[in-house]
């Protein structure tokens, strides 16, 4: 709770919009967002990199190479509440943005993470849909034809990127490595108390960011 606070206090000194926060189930552990739930006949061609050159998060392709994967299904890799589903164009074509609840083991307490999916050929949930782990969300794509056909899957710890990558420091505070995450919390206990997620942390977009 009192980290939820200080985000809320953050926010209001800031000046972003926050509109509310709502009640959701913990998480119950994380898969990957290809191949469910292990990746399965996917490989990883980049991976995160927070120096020049930069690349904030992982690039999955299907083993058949170029387009063979395009329309593959993409799916949320744990339970959550989406907060962005929009096709913005430019470098990003269609993005889903997922925002998680966990408990970290480690410690005990309650925290955030968004995961990201971009590049998609279709996009099957809308802004405020709850989602399962393992649910499909939308299809692999190319960005009509910008790329080979990939997933760019990102996973930040800080809840107010948004589409805005630069406007936070390159760091591992901000940033997760997302195969490192995923398997570090592939299971966790089943909780059924639900806790309280902020939401509408993001400022607005308008297509002038691209990779």
């Amino acid at each position: 709770m009192q980290r939820i606070l200080c985000l809320l206090s953050y926010l209001l000194l800031t000046g972003l919009s926050f509109a509310k926060a709502i009640a959701v189930p913990l998480a119950d552990g994380f898969d990957f967002p290809v191949g469910k739930p292990n990746a399965e006949g996917y490989y990883k061609s980049r991976g995160l990199r927070l120096r020049p050159p930069v690349h904030f998060g992982e690039d999955w392709n299907g083993k058949g190479g170029g387009d063979s994967d395009l329309n593959d299904p993409i799916y949320a890799i744990g339970d959550g509440v989406v907060v962005f589903a929009e096709d913005v164009r430019v470098g990003w074509g269609r993005v889903i943005l997922i925002r998680h609840a966990y408990r970290d083991p480690r410690n005990g307490q309650v925290k955030f993470i968004d995961s990201q999916y971009g590049h998609l050929r279709s996009i099957l949930v809308s802004k405020g849909d709850r989602v399962k782990r393992g649910q499909k969300i939308g299809t692999l794509g190319n960005n009509r034809g910008m790329y080979a056909a990939h997933l760019h899957f990102e996973i930040r710890h800080n809840l107010q990127i948004g589409m805005f990558r630069e406007s936070v420091a390159k760091t591992m505070e901000n940033w997760a490595d997302p195969t490192v995450f995923i398997n570090a919390y592939r299971r966790l206990k089943k909780e059924w108390r639900p806790v309280s997620m902020p939401i509408g942390t993001y400022k607005p977009y308008r297509g002038f960011e691209g990779l």
